[in-house]
């Protein structure tokens, strides 16, 4: 596991920030200790300075993943997140969708979601802000990018895409062998 480089790191922030905005800084600084973040084969794991520090005992060829992956470098250099932040992410995040119940289960298939199946949104979310989606009962389902302004939503047509889908719950069970 090695350190970020100055660049990814300010990748991996403003991806984060997109997402949970000025909240980052409690990813880092906990109440029950330091976090940090690392990589290993372009993935960045999100990991407790308490526990990188029992695994620096290990060779590095025979750690496979410390911590909680968070996305992972793609080949043209952006940060892609992954569902396995999500239980990080939604604690913390600014723009929230809550989806009707009939538009769960399209959502954790991979598709948008349409205002048809909008149940509420916060206040404020601009177009192409990161947002977190949630079901009625304030389960977090994913997370997406906010295809219209909430203003502009208020104006659209039923069928119109509200939300683009960026990564569910569904894909545990459809990318159980990539998510590592």
């Amino acid at each position: 596991m090695k350190k970020l480089s100055e660049a990814r790191t300010k990748l991996v922030f403003e991806k984060l920030t997109k997402y949970i905005g000025t909240n980052v800084k409690n990813l880092i600084d906990r109440p029950d200790g330091i976090y940090c973040f690392r990589e290993k084969k372009d993935r960045v794991y999100y990991v407790s300075e308490k526990i990188l520090s029992l695994a620096s005992n290990i060779e590095s060829d025979h750690l496979l993943s410390l911590g909680t992956c968070f996305g992972k470098f793609t080949k043209s250099g952006k940060f892609r997140l992954h569902i396995t932040a999500l239980h990080y992410l939604a604690p913390y995040a600014q723009h929230k969708i809550w989806v009707k119940p009939s538009m769960e289960q399209q959502f954790l298939y991979g598709n948008h979601i349409m205002k048809s199946g909008l149940a509420r949104m916060t206040e404020d979310i601009s177009q192409y802000q990161g947002v977190v989606i949630f079901s009625m009962n304030d389960l977090p389902l994913g997370f997406g990018v906010a295809a219209k302004s909430t203003a502009d939503c208020k104006e659209s047509d039923p069928i119109a895409v509200i939300c683009f889908h960026q990564a569910d719950i569904g894909e545990y069970i459809r990318s159980e062998d990539t998510l590592l």
